[in-house]
């Protein structure tokens, strides 16, 4: 976010330098305010009889050191040493001359260089690996951050991976996440922190690593989830943590609040968004937007890699209900895998296949399901029918590339387009045919009944597809692990498809992005609930899911779709829509 990502342009990090892959995204002023205030009001008691020494790792234009400098000014603390690192020269120059125009008196330690590299030149890992092995004391009282947000796909998989190496990560890395566990070694304990993020870390599989790091290395004193608040103008959806360093003690509880734009009616009236987070509820703001704020915990009960969510005593009143009535997962009726990915799809990915002559269409072409057919339980009819050239097969359960020798007329196709396919290196490297799709998935699988469902959509959108197609990268399927329990994909799209699920979504993952869009994905959806496919009730479940399939299309179904999510919600044993809070 902060500071430019050319933190990594030393020997350890060649990256990019483009504005867009730098991760430049200056503090707003009165958010910078409200970390700010939020480090004083945590600070020790103790932090006035001394020198402090705070520390911004990625100091921008200054407006996050000026913040919390206005919040000591005038306490009769003793002296302050502010220190920070920044990559951009102009940027440092422009924060050196703010902060002494407005404090002086001030001991002003700003560097031109990466606080990555500092902080690797103060510890290097051992073989045991881990960047605390090393003895060394840590240096500052407090730290306010705004680190760089560049995530995996920008920087790269190879840079990814030695920054995993190096602060003792694992998985997909995003820069900001070295930057939390490089603040974890610099912060002295007892120190404070406030550092500003993306959300993203909190429910991703790849934040796994950097959520179990802050809970061993922080004392987690509160969590802000802005949400959809639109606080930066890049669409980053931002997260505040307040943290002390662990200093043996027991571990605090940790308040956690989140705050979501909302179509429901207001109790409360709040100046802007930060005015807001005091409220819980529904909160109007006075630019006409609605937000529900919820106050609760962090969740800490799971393991320390955890998704992050907000835990209330009627929240998990209603989770504990919800859990009596499962029968199992959406994970165990079989795998949640993502749609093929071609890496060419003018290629592969045509409308216009009909409009060939017949002796020069290839052979191999399959009708592929796309979100432009998303509807719920049976896929829409699409304003242009897409095919894909799909050249893989399994054979003896072994999935190969088809020999085109046996596909005159694909093989013709596919070299006309042979140096288009071929810059695919990465295919070819990794031992396949110049040909292939990158991710084809089991080609038995596309035949058999799926459950096929949008990644992003503000209302859940599954539904069955029983024509044998093959399902593109930009939604999600299902197949049963055994093909006689057919059945439970119709119970899973019943639920899938009901405002039950939303609300278990709400309640157990706490993430939503902009405009109150959901994502469901495999970490997500894995993890829906299923009732008990042999209760009756279940069964009546299946009879309508499989109603609505049958009529969508030919007459209205919005009586059978309410009398069907009435059942969903009583199978789990809550009443509708109970909890909101």
């Amino acid at each position: 976010m902060q500071s430019s990502v050319e933190a990594l342009s030393s020997s350890r990090y060649k990256l990019v330098t483009e504005e867009k892959a730098e991760g430049a995204t200056y503090t707003p002023k009165n958010l910078a305010d409200f970390v700010a205030e939020q480090i004083r009001r945590a600070a020790p008691v103790t932090i006035g009889n001394r020198t402090i020494r705070v520390l911004d790792p990625a100091t921008g234009d200054g407006e996050l050191l000026i913040s919390l400098l206005a919040q000591f000014d005038g306490l009769g603390t003793g002296a302050i040493e502010v220190h920070g690192f920044e990559t951009d020269i102009r940027a440092v120059n422009i924060a050196r001359d703010r902060i002494k125009q407005r404090f002086p008196k001030v001991a002003l330690h700003l560097a031109y260089g990466s606080f990555l590299d500092f902080v690797l030149d103060e510890v290097r890992p051992h073989d045991s690996g881990g960047l605390f092995a090393k003895d060394v004391v840590p240096s500052y009282d407090l730290i306010i951050a705004n680190p760089p947000y560049v995530r995996t796909q920008i920087m790269g998989a190879e840079q990814a991976q030695l920054l995993a190496t190096q602060f003792g990560l694992a998985g997909r890395v995003d820069l900001y996440y070295a930057f939390i566990v490089g603040m974890a070694y610099v912060l002295k304990p007892g120190g404070v922190g406030g550092i500003i993020v993306s959300n993203r870390f909190m429910t991703t599989k790849s934040g796994g690593a950097v959520r179990q790091a802050i809970r061993e290395q922080f004392n987690v004193r509160h969590v802000w989830d802005l949400g959809d608040t639109r606080l930066f103008d890049a669409a980053v959806l931002p997260a505040v943590l307040l943290v002390g360093k662990h200093d043996g003690r027991q571990r605090m509880s940790a308040g956690f609040t989140s705050i979501y734009t909302s179509t429901e009616k207001p109790t409360q009236q709040a100046t802007d968004v930060i005015a807001a987070l005091r409220f819980d509820g529904v909160v109007a703001i006075d630019d006409g937007r609605r937000f529900t704020v919820k106050n609760g915990t962090l969740d800490i009960s799971a393991a320390a890699d955890a998704v992050w969510r907000v835990a209330t005593a009627a929240g998990d009143s209603w989770l504990v209900t919800v859990e009596a009535s499962t029968w199992g997962r959406f994970g165990d009726i079989g795998k949640i895998r993502v749609g093929v990915k071609t890496c060419a799809d003018k290629v592969f990915i045509r409308t216009d296949w009909d409009d060939m002559p017949a002796e020069t269409r290839p052979e191999l072409l399959r009708p592929l399901t796309t979100h432009h057919v998303a509807q719920r339980f049976r896929a829409g009819v699409a304003k242009k029918t897409r095919h894909i050239l799909y050249p893989h097969e399994t054979v003896n359960g072994q999935r190969r590339a088809v020999d085109l020798a046996t596909c005159p007329r694909a093989r013709a196709y596919l070299e006309q387009h042979r140096s288009t396919l071929e810059r695919r290196t990465y295919v070819i490297e990794g031992g396949r045919q110049w040909y292939e799709i990158w991710v084809p998935q089991d080609p038995s699988s596309w035949d058999v009944p799926k459950l096929v469902f949008r990644d992003i959509s503000e209302a859940p959108t599954f539904w069955l597809d029983l024509e044998g197609s093959i399902v593109n990268g930009d939604c999600y399927w299902l197949v049963c692990k055994k093909p006689e329990d057919a059945d439970l994909l119709w119970l899973a799209a019943a639920v899938a498809n009901s405002s039950f699920i939303e609300a278990f979504y709400d309640h157990s993952f706490n993430n939503k992005l902009y405009a109150g869009r959901r994502r469901f994905i495999t970490q997500y959806v894995e993890h829906f609930p299923l009732p008990d496919p042999a209760l009756p009730r279940s069964r009546n479940i299946v009879a309508l899911a499989k109603k609505i399939y049958e009529t969508v299309g030919i007459s209205k179904v919005d009586d059978i779709a309410r009398q069907l999510d009435q059942l969903v919600w009583e199978a789990f044993g809550v009443p509708v829509k109970e909890v909101t809070g």
